[in-house]
């Protein structure tokens, strides 16, 4: 589930998106998954089969608790299990990178996450645009003031990179540094003393490139947490002023596509009536000499088939409610 087209009417688009949600929770993996780890398929419409997913994930598939990712509890899988979940995420979209479906759009936008990740994701993107894609609008890299974590900074550190103090300043730092920028041309942002009601916009014009705007979002739920995905793509599409038929390109690594490709459909496609293609990077178009890939074990991938699940419930409830 990679891509939504935006369609004449708000029931197309509801349709399409329900159908390509319902392919993806009724696959052959998922419920070979379910089954391995004692599950029983339930009956009942998407919306029970998506609350079910959600509940049976969080009992078997939540590693994290509510903590950050890189503080997750690894799981010690036998053979078999390992391999039964590689091979399922393998079918659900979750690991081989892919092209842009398309040679132009209007925006393309760049996901922040862990250090090493910022780095990678604006790389890919000048990729991108070095090997031709066009981009008409703007390029937005997008991500939040999250403070970094200790192994964060020595990644960085280890790799010669700047000692970064948030993820923002990560993703700040790549885009000077892989557009040969050197100052923002445009600025602005609010400082409330705390990072989850704060905001900041700086924008860079490489020459011969689409203007460049890294921004970080303040929370929806400030006094309950920190700003995630889906308020930083909310708050981009409020300054780009993203109108129906837009086409955007979303940039993150292919673990994260399904779970980030539906919180873009919620936020973004839906409201907006854009289109909206989610692609990972290509791991083997970037530098990894710089920031080694981090390795991806069946505990990392059941927890983010967990977002997944439940970005798609979060859409479909969306849906429904009109």
């Amino acid at each position: 589930m990679q891509s939504a087209d935006a369609a004449p009417s708000t029931s197309t688009v509801a349709e399409q998106i329900t159908a390509d949600v319902r392919a993806w929770v009724d696959s052959g993996a998922l419920r070979g998954l379910v089954r391995h780890f004692g599950g029983d398929w339930p009956t009942g419409d998407l919306a029970e089969v998506l609350r079910f997913l959600d509940d049976f994930s969080a009992r078997h598939w939540d590693f994290r608790q509510g903590r950050e990712r890189p503080d997750a509890r690894e799981p010690s899988f036998d053979a078999l299990t390992s391999g039964l979940v590689l091979d399922a995420v393998a079918a659900l979209g979750m690991v081989r990178a892919v092209p842009p479906a398309r040679p132009a759009y209007a925006h393309l936008l760049v996901l922040g996450g862990l250090a090493h990740a910022c780095v990678r994701r604006v790389a890919y993107a000048a990729h991108l645009l070095r090997a031709g894609l066009r981009v008409t609008g703007e390029v937005a890299v997008l991500g939040s003031f999250r403070p970094l974590s200790e192994w964060e900074r020595a990644t960085l550190a280890d790799a010669g990179l700047p000692p970064d103090e948030t993820e923002v300043d990560v993703l700040d730092t790549a885009v000077r540094q892989v557009f040969g920028v050197t100052a923002p041309t445009e600025q602005d942002g609010v400082d409330a003393g705390h990072p989850h009601h704060s905001w900041s916009s700086r924008t860079y014009r490489p020459a011969g490139r689409p203007p460049v705007r890294v921004l970080a979002a303040p929370s929806s739920e400030p006094d309950r947490r920190r700003a995630h995905t889906a308020d930083t793509q909310r708050f981009w599409a409020g300054h780009v002023r993203l109108a129906p038929g837009d086409e955007a390109l979303m940039v993150t690594a292919p673990i994260y596509v399904p779970f980030q490709h539906c919180d873009a459909l919620r936020t973004l496609a839906v409201p907006y009536g854009c289109h909206i293609d989610t692609v990972g990077v290509d791991p083997a178009l970037t530098d990894p000499a710089v920031l080694p890939e981090q390795t991806l074990t069946p505990g990392r991938y059941l927890q983010e088939i967990r977002s997944a699940i439940r970005s798609m419930r979060a859409l479909h409830a969306a849906l429904a409610a009109g």
